[in-house]
């Protein structure tokens, strides 16, 4: 038999998984900082490719080729960034005789440039956005040709996605200054500085078709993923399928999706993404030419193993299924877990190491796909995903309550992460009834996320659980290696009154104890807490008044004082005082008040920390 061996990228234990299962050896690259990084140890083979920044590293294509000549693997899979949307990349592999797992460098080239992608959209028969189809290139040129459209519009780096190089204006200076950020956030990201401009959909839904066509000139569309909750136009929550769209919506999306990848002779597994209005009209916004981050919510409901039909198709077989074979089963969610702080702009990248590191994979119908582990640095240099946490049902409704679950079962500490935020998301009665577009997050949070805002019950049992849990401690450190300690708690004690506060409110609660149950007199009603009361534990399940409830025990001090997780919580006013760049994303920092600029604590080009003051105001 041949001996088979593929070449994977960064973070993508997705390929390594599904080589093992087709009986292929794997070789994983990393940079120095990642030697002990979990697609490193999944492999066969690792070689170290450069240090930590990323030209030096996943995008050192030198360095990458050097690698697989020296291992001797036949394929490359790119994984979901870096390189595998660069033509460059997939002309060298084929030079060498690699084979890369993935389209052709003509159907890389053609999607990859919005500006040339729109126009063979529009000749193939899929409808597209209005807008300027050539380069804009200077910022009173933007302005006119935003004119001519119509407010609101788009403009955007031609190469390049993720969010990048992405901005909304409404009147001409808003167009002036998205054209000086996103020209630079492209130059940045991509090193090309060209924008488009195209008229902005006013409150769209962004859904996406996923393809999938061999060399043989067959193509198929496997259903939609919703993708509109996002924050700076990056996804946070997808699912599979959409709850907008009808039987002919859906099959009108994915014929011309097929269309497209026919007209530039695609073969592999890609993605076609759609802006969709509040009557179903639909408008191509680009074609990624690579597995998407969220491909597998579309396994779950379709039963293909995507990574398996691109490894075949690179080979030369041809698809094994047909348009009417393509089934939609069930019902899947994915949340894009991130080290982030959800309470800044919905997620500024947080950095540190994970001192416990827990996934909830003992829930049925739950996958986690992630590239890290307990200890794992999340750094400076890298994208901050956590992972994608997956889950599944025969209905929507199934498939969202085990999301619920799966995030008061996710412990992660060490690092600031956006599950917070996830959770309100998946919980809230617009996400629940399908009421969402991409502007889910700064309506429902104008002033930004502030964590789960309590009402009347739900404040009545964290109190009533705070005060058992504060008992159940007390208890719990009368004995020591079976012997009675001092303490101010008699053993035998059954009742005990105590005042809790919450916020800036005091509230006077008496708790009465049976066994493991605990009985809670607060704010003028009853609560039952009970649990196994494992304080050792990070994980707290409790049933509250008959519901179960998943605490965790986010710290425990000496002194008794424990942190729990419950329900996953002049310059002239407005002047620009400084541009921060983070994850190739810029942000700028305005003034909150009138005030002098008294001094200035950082460089250009300097990087900075969470908390590090940059300019002082008096």
């Amino acid at each position: 038999t041949e001996k088979r061996k593929i070449f994977c990228s960064k973070c993508i234990q997705t390929v390594i998984k599904t080589c093992r299962k087709m009986g292929i050896q794997t070789v994983a690259v990393h940079s120095d900082v990642d030697s002990s990084a979990v697609h490193v140890k999944m492999a066969d083979e690792a070689v170290c490719v450069g240090p930590a920044p990323t030209g030096k590293s996943y995008l050192n294509m030198d360095a990458i080729m050097d690698a697989i000549r020296s291992t001797g693997a036949q394929a490359v899979h790119p994984g979901y960034g870096f390189l595998s949307e660069n033509k460059e990349f997939a002309q060298r592999l084929a030079a060498e005789g690699v084979m890369f797992v993935g389209p052709d460098t003509h159907a890389i080239q053609a999607m990859g440039d919005k500006i040339q992608s729109k126009l063979i959209a529009k000749a193939a028969g899929v409808n597209t956005i209005p807008g300027f189809d050539g380069v804009v290139k200077t910022a009173e040129e933007a302005v006119k040709i935003a004119q001519d459209i119509g407010y609101p519009v788009m403009i955007k780096a031609s190469a390049g996605g993720g969010g990048k190089g992405m901005r909304i204006a409404w009147n001409d200076e808003e167009t002036r200054e998205g054209f000086r950020f996103s020209s630079q956030e492209a130059a940045s990201s991509f090193g090309d500085d060209r924008l488009l401009i195209e008229k902005f959909i006013d409150n769209p839904r962004h859904i996406e078709i996923q393809v999938l066509a061999d060399k043989h000139g067959s193509a198929l569309w496997l259903n939609e993923r919703e993708c509109s909750i996002q924050r700076r136009n990056q996804k946070v929550v997808e699912e599979a399928p959409s709850t907008f769209l009808d039987p002919a919506t859906r099959r009108a999306m994915g014929e011309q999706a097929v269309q497209l990848a026919k007209a530039v002779q695609y073969s592999s597994a890609g993605t076609v993404e759609f802006l969709v209005d509040s009557q179903k009209n639909f408008y191509f916004l680009e074609m990624n030419t690579r597995l998407q981050v969220e491909h597998p919510i579309t396994e779950c409901i379709t039963g293909l193993d995507l990574v398996q039909q691109m490894i075949r198709i690179a080979k030369g077989y041809p698809l094994q299924h047909k348009q009417e074979d393509i089934p939609i089963n069930g019902w899947a969610i994915e949340s894009r877990v991130y080290a982030e702080d959800p309470y800044k702009s919905f997620g500024l990248p947080s950095i540190g190491r994970l001192s416990q590191y827990q996934e909830p994979l003992n829930l049925s119908n739950v996958r986690v796909d992630s590239g890290i582990q307990e200890g794992s640095d999340i750094s400076i240099y890298y994208d901050p995903m956590i992972s994608k946490l997956v889950t599944y049902g025969a209905t929507r409704a199934e498939a969202l309550a085990k999301m619920e679950d799966a995030l008061d079962n996710y412990v992660i500490r060490g690092v600031t992460h956006n599950i917070p935020l996830l959770r309100e998301i998946i919980t809230h009665p617009r996400f629940i009834s399908g009421d969402i577009t991409t502007n889910f997050l700064p309506e429902v949070y104008p002033s930004g996320f502030h964590g789960h805002q309590l009402a009347t019950d739900s404040r009545r049992e964290l109190l009533a659980s705070a005060a058992a849990l504060y008992i159940a401690a007390q208890l719990r450190s009368q004995r020591f290696l079976c012997n009675l300690r001092v303490s101010t708690i008699p053993q035998e004690r059954g009742k005990w009154e105590l005042c809790v506060e919450l916020g800036k409110d005091r509230h006077n609660v008496e708790v009465t104890r049976s066994g493991n149950t605990y009985t809670v007199e607060v704010d003028a009603g009853r609560v039952e807490v009970s649990g196994e009361w494992n304080l050792a534990s990070p994980l707290l399940p409790l049933t509250i008044n008959g519901t179960h409830r998943m605490l965790q025990c986010l710290s425990r001090e000496a002194s008794g004082e424990i942190t729990v997780q419950y329900l996953g919580t002049s310059v002239a006013e407005g002047q620009e005082i400084c541009v921060i760049e983070a994850m190739k994303m810029q942000n700028s920092m305005t003034a909150a008040k009138t005030a002098k600029v008294k001094s200035v604590h950082c460089k250009p080009g300097e990087t900075v920390g969470e908390g590090d003051l940059l300019v002082e105001l008096e």
